[in-house]
């Protein structure tokens, strides 16, 4: 398989470029250069097969010729030892529950597969691999944990002060060994940029080794899209099915984009965003207008540039009609937020993360204009991760699972910088050029 910038069509790469490279020279993100569609027997077989052959599947028909089969039945084994299950709270609405993982969030599973796969490239380098990746919450944590102790590689994560919460950021500052916490005094916008900016620095990339582990590289969509084919495989449904995605950085919406051009009969999308709603806005306009973003209580989705939005363009090739009848935009205030995750609680005794509601209510307004589809919402991460938010909303306290509460015990090790350039360059320069 060839991968392409979206910059560029024309300059094409094999898998392990792609992967270690993350973001093309040109600035663009690589795309497959043609995605191919699953065998209708095993779309119709889904509910027989358990998450790991659905996995190994949809990953040999994308990257089968790229990767020897021991690799790839490894890979799978290696990024799924946890499941995706789905909760009913209506009778045509599902909650997906992407926190089984160690982290407690959906980003375990492309941080646990691109950890598997750059430590079977690294087998091949003599230099150590330096992974750069920018944070609004999760990311930070996931991609921390699946790389900890990984020979070959060192992370290097960034995120915005006091704008992650205090669970979130103990997962990644306490781990030490390997890893390196960047505390930006800026939003999570001014971390991509970094990031972005660092790929693009000719003497940078000299004196290291750089990739990155953010929804930019391509190795991060791919598992992704695993837990889309097993959500429609528990539904079981002969109605049309639709996915609200909470959405912030648009590399999860653009996963399950992924999982439909390969066969999954999905009807449609639900874009749910809080207040950083630049993508329903476009939706609604055709104008795509990024901007500085704005905190809500769902802090993950804090992105007012969203880097995916490029790849969905280019799933498109660019055709507003088409993107727009299948995913629908939907905004929502915290307040609204605050509001559905009193409602589920209330009626079903259900407790959702702030994210998880914004998506849930996203949903909701869809299915009030068809109401025949079935609908499966996205939650994200354990609401425990968010316990000040969702124990001020709900009135009830959340227990925290023991893997949380052993990272709250740790104890908090990051490097303070600005938002300038100049700064993180030579702070990692300084952390990870020595020798």
């Amino acid at each position: 398989m060839k991968f392409y910038s979206t910059n560029n069509k024309n300059h094409k790469v094999d898998l392990r470029t792609a992967v270690i490279q993350g973001l093309a020279p040109d600035n663009g993100l690589y795309m497959p250069e043609s995605i191919p569609v699953l065998n209708q027997a095993f779309i119709e077989s889904l509910s027989t097969l358990s998450f790991k052959e659905i996995g190994f599947e949809v990953t040999r028909t994308l990257l089968g010729a790229d990767l020897p089969e021991s690799e790839l039945e490894k890979l799978i084994n290696q990024t799924l030892q946890f499941d995706a299950p789905i909760v009913q709270l209506k009778p045509n609405v599902f909650t997906l529950e992407l926190f089984h993982g160690p982290t407690l969030a959906f980003k375990d599973f492309g941080a646990r597969f691109l950890a598997g796969l750059l430590g079977y490239f690294a087998k091949e380098q003599n230099r150590e691999i330096t992974i750069l990746v920018a944070t609004s919450g999760d990311t930070g944590s996931a991609v921390a944990n699946a790389f900890l102790n990984v020979p070959g590689t060192r992370v290097v994560v960034l995120y915005p002060s006091g704008k992650v919460s205090v669970a979130q950021e103990k997962q990644f500052t306490t781990l030490g060994g390997n890893i390196t916490a960047l505390e930006v005094n800026g939003t999570f916008d001014d971390c991509q940029r970094l990031v972005k900016q660092a790929f693009l620095d000719a003497d940078l990339k000299q004196k290291l080794f750089l990739t990155s582990a953010n929804s930019i590289n391509i190795a991060r969509l791919i598992p992704q899209s695993f837990y889309y084919f097993r959500a429609y495989a528990q539904v079981q449904q002969t109605a049309p099915v639709v996915f609200a995605v909470p959405s912030g950085n648009f590399g999860n919406l653009t996963a399950g984009l992924l999982a439909k051009r390969m066969g999954l009969p999905i009807a449609n999308f639900v874009a749910a965003t809080n207040a950083n709603d630049v993508v329903p806005e476009f939706l609604r306009t055709e104008k795509f207008n990024p901007r500085p973003s704005i905190q809500t209580i769902s802090n993950a989705m804090d992105v007012g540039n969203p880097s995916n939005f490029v790849r969905m363009l280019d799933l498109f090739n660019h055709d507003f009609k088409a993107l727009s009848e299948l995913i629908k935009g939907s905004t929502i205030t915290d307040a609204e937020t605050r509001e559905a995750m009193q409602q589920v609680y209330r009626d079903k005794g259900y407790v959702m993360d702030p994210h998880g509601a914004v998506g849930y209510l996203g949903l909701k307004q869809f299915l009030k204009s068809k109401p025949d589809h079935t609908g499966i919402c996205l939650e994200t991460a354990h609401p425990a991760k968010f316990a000040d938010v969702v124990e001020t909303t709900l009135k009830t306290k959340v227990e925290l699972p023991e893997r949380l509460q052993k990272f709250m015990r740790g104890e908090k090790k990051v490097v303070k910088i600005s938002s300038k350039f100049d700064a993180f360059r030579e702070v990692i320069i300084g952390c990870l050029g020595k020798g």
